[in-house]
């Protein structure tokens, strides 16, 4: 595809006209060039790394694994890319599925049209022309009428915000921009900062490696056994032959899968079978675990019944009593924080070489040039590893500096926390859609399932607007309020906001505290979406070309709660 190319001097780099620009070249990122060519738009891509893959090109610590099973975390849209690939795991590690999201590139022939080492720096919407000036760290200049930010929830890291990590004489890491050649950790003394999924994934890992492990914990969190296995040739073929069949109850289910969820109550067995029940699944896998009763995150005393069965598996697990108690989480309900699926992670601290710091009696006050010192003592080390977490769900769109209608900027609407229309557009930024935005089902679903679905939106919308004559589309004040109330009264009814969690920016300071996720399901998301769109867009302005007015308002009809 051949993209319009304006006059280039010293003075005034080169713009590129085109009809839309992807940010990010994630899953997301990259289904959404791949649906934008196929409709015949100009389209390009840009993206901050060498590559495609987004997380998975990012992400590559020591254990880096997916929590979702492969056989879901992949494409649907192509039953020739479903058949063509074969997981070789249930769970797949890192390389494996950077590897898959290449191969598709390659499929597809997205690279071509893929800037890759490319930053956006600011986005600014011309009032007069109706469309969205896109400048970059490269230089680059684009005017585009769509811009998609497929930049992703978990995008941006936290980074150590710990005092001296300057005058630290050894290497530190952060998990989420690992170096690209390995790491050795023999004979070496490592430390390992955060305890969420990732630093689940890691300590394990280098446990077998260092010297001598030290993980510094704050909040504990629950931990289930992966039970990951290799894929045996008779299985995956029986997963292809029912490919189809096995998407289409993936998108008709609660959180994008084909995992089993149960309809079943705690309190509706008896207390007997209730225990037969969870040992069966704790044996089996934790992904059985997650799905074995309905009511965890809308009761709390059956909440609190398979909170405590975990509790005494971490007793049972781990030797050191002390060192047990250290590891159980308390304060908040089970799930309530990102449920995490392990290899070991328990039984690494039964290793002599492995030590805990619980930095809730121990807290850390500085980095110092030999290592790590808290209220205590110092403790030397040679390798430092951050899994400190993200700026998660605003982090990389606020990275930006997105200013928007009548030079509305995105930091001060976003003041206050996310807000949007499904999560997909935002009143005051015409033509601006997000994939996986902060305010829909995002880390609560299938973020492949999700990426999908948002993108196919995207593209039938733009489809209607450039055969119904519209230049411009953007939500509308009133349907971003109801919307969001929405999800504010959904979330409430659960137990999900009484976790300190990166879900309600509880681990940046000075983030807005609120959980802003659509917690209705999948499904629920799904169809309010499509009634949006099969009402004329209803909720959102659509103006008209060559018209400076646009057209009237519709009314939004306050979406019901999920059941």
């Amino acid at each position: 595809m051949a993209h319009r190319l304006e006059h280039e001097t010293k003075d005034h780099p080169a713009v590129r006209t085109l009809d839309a620009l992807v940010v990010g070249q994630g899953f997301g990122g990259m289904y959404m060039l791949h649906r934008a060519r196929g409709m015949g738009l100009d389209v390009l891509a840009i993206e901050a790394g060498d590559d495609v893959g987004g997380t998975w090109y990012w992400n590559r610590y020591p254990g880096a694994r997916c929590d979702v099973m492969s056989i879901d975390y992949s494409y649907s849209f192509s039953n020739d890319i479903q058949q063509a690939w074969t997981w070789s795991e249930q769970f797949a590690a890192q390389p494996e599925i950077w590897s898959y999201a290449k191969w598709v590139a390659d499929t597809l022939d997205l690279r071509r049209d893929i800037r890759f080492e490319t930053r956006a720096t600011s986005v600014t919407f011309d009032d007069d022309r109706k469309l969205w000036v896109v400048k970059t760290d490269r230089g680059d200049v684009f005017e585009v009428t769509y811009l998609i930010m497929a930049t992703g929830p978990l995008s941006v890291p936290k980074g150590l915000d710990i005092p001296g990590k300057e005058t630290f004489a050894g290497d530190i890491h952060l998990s989420g921009r690992w170096p690209h050649q390995p790491v050795d950790f023999a004979g070496k003394r490592v430390g390992v900062i955060g305890t969420g999924s990732t630093g689940i994934q890691i300590v394990p890992v280098v446990a077998e490696q260092a010297e001598h492990l030290v993980v510094f914990q704050r909040t504990p969190s629950f931990t289930l056994p992966m039970r990951n296995r290799k894929l045996d040739a008779e299985y995956v073929a029986q997963i292809k032959a029912h490919y189809p069949k096995l998407r289409a109850i993936a998108r008709n289910s609660f959180n994008g899968g084909v995992r089993a969820v149960s309809t079943r109550p705690v309190f509706s067995v008896p207390a007997d079978e209730c225990e037969r029940l969870m040992e069966e699944a704790w044996q089996h896998s934790g992904i059985a675990f997650l799905g074995l009763f309905s009511d965890l995150l809308f009761d709390q005393e059956a909440n609190d019944v398979v909170a405590d069965f975990v509790r005494r598996k971490i007793r049972e697990t781990v030797n050191d009593p002390k060192t047990a108690d250290a590891l159980t989480p308390r304060d908040y309900p089970i799930f309530a924080r990102r449920p995490c699926l392990d290899t070991h992670y328990y039984e690494a601290f039964n290793r002599d070489n492995v030590t805990l710091v619980d930095c809730l009696n121990e807290p850390i006050v500085a980095i110092t040039e030999n290592g790590v010192r808290t209220g205590t003592r110092e403790i030397a080390l040679d390798i430092i590893i951050a899994a400190t977490g993200y700026d998660g769900l605003t982090g990389a769109m606020l990275a930006v500096d997105v200013i928007g209608r009548e030079g509305r900027s995105l930091r001060e609407k976003w003041a206050g926390g996310a807000h949007s229309h499904l999560g997909l557009m935002m009143e005051g930024f015409p033509n601006l859609f997000m994939i996986a935005g902060a305010n829909g089902p995002s880390a609560l679903a299938n973020f492949i399932i999700l990426n999908e679905q948002n993108a196919d939106w995207i593209c039938d919308c733009i489809a209607h607007l450039r055969a119904n004559g519209h230049r411009t589309i953007e939500a509308t004040r009133e349907a971003e309020d109801a919307y969001m109330t929405l999800v504010t009264d959904i979330a409430n009814r659960s137990l999900m906001p009484k976790a300190n969690t990166w879900y309600v920016g509880a681990n940046i300071p000075g983030k807005p505290r609120f959980f802003p996720i659509f917690a209705g399901g999948l499904t629920k998301y799904r169809e309010l979406c499509a009634e949006a769109a099969a009402a004329g867009y209803r909720g959102f302005t659509l103006d008209q070309v060559g018209s400076a007015s646009t057209q009237p308002q519709r009314a939004l009809a306050t979406p019901q709660p999920a059941p």
